[in-house]
């Protein structure tokens, strides 16, 4: 369950110019948060064709697939229609779980698209780590069985407010980052990450790195790429490998070549 979410979370922010709340992306956030937990192995990213009934509830959702569907399309079309990103977040949060378009997951696939329209216009993401579950519970089943959203909301308020306070803090003590960095992260982590697998010497990965960049980065910033990346490259250690997604067996074969 962890690294399902750590993965959606990793899809949700590296694509966050390019995803909405929208039928291709909601299913791929709960196939993300759904693989190998759920006893049908084509129901991750599949919307619901079974009916499901909600554990300590009254509540029967919809149980006609063709229903599901329709329901489905409907709500994240009213959602893409909503400007003010902080309603849009509540609104997924609060008619996902009632819908329950998904086999199982529902509530945490509400909680993670919650986030896409607040990263998608730089806001905090909002966090429920610190909510208590009973009242997250008490909160979700006020809209199954009585459709009223007041304690939802105010606990979406709550938590969102530790959130930004807990964001701007982190902000605070780690400063600014480096523009320039940030737009190239992903590529400095997959050079590297191919230097380690493939076992480059140091001769071997300069010059590597040297025509990786001469047909990827402009002219301008080849010099700074490139020196990025080798001083990166010197820096990776055995406490730190794991950041270039990279197996411990991988790091320690790698480092012989390098250091011979």
């Amino acid at each position: 369950m962890i690294l399902n979410h750590k993965a959606a979370i990793e899809f949700i922010v590296e694509n966050a110019g390019e995803i909405d709340i929208e039928p291709i992306t909601v299913p791929n956030v709960h196939a993300l948060l759904s693989t190998d937990l759920l006893p049908d192995p084509d129901a991750p990213g599949r919307l619901r064709r079974i009916p499901v009934s909600i554990g300590g509830s009254v509540f029967q959702p919809l149980a006609v697939p063709q229903a599901v569907e329709e329901r489905f399309h409907t709500l994240l079309a009213k959602a893409s229609g909503i400007e003010d990103p902080f309603e849009q977040a509540f609104f997924v949060m609060v008619h996902i779980p009632y819908l329950q378009p998904f086999d199982d997951v529902n509530k945490r696939v509400s909680r993670l698209v919650a986030n896409i329209p607040l990263i998608r216009r730089n806001l905090a993401p909002v966090s429920f780590t610190d909510v208590p579950d009973g009242t997250y519970v008490q909160a979700v089943l006020g809209v199954y069985e009585l459709k009223r959203t007041e304690l939802l909301r105010d606990l979406f308020v709550w938590a969102y407010e530790r959130s930004a306070a807990k964001y701007a803090a982190q902000r605070q003590s780690m400063g600014e980052p480096d523009p320039f960095r940030l737009r190239w992260r992903n590529d400095l982590q997959a050079v590297i990450r191919d230097v380690i697998r493939q076992r480059m010497n140091r001769a071997n990965a300069q010059r590597y790195i040297m025509a990786w960049a001469k047909e990827h980065v402009n002219e301008q910033e080849r010099e700074r790429f490139t020196g990025m990346v080798e001083a990166e490259l010197l820096g990776v250690r055995e406490s730190n490998f794991a950041r270039y997604r990279v197996r411990p067996s991988e790091y320690h074969t790698w480092k012989r070549a390098w250091i011979e």
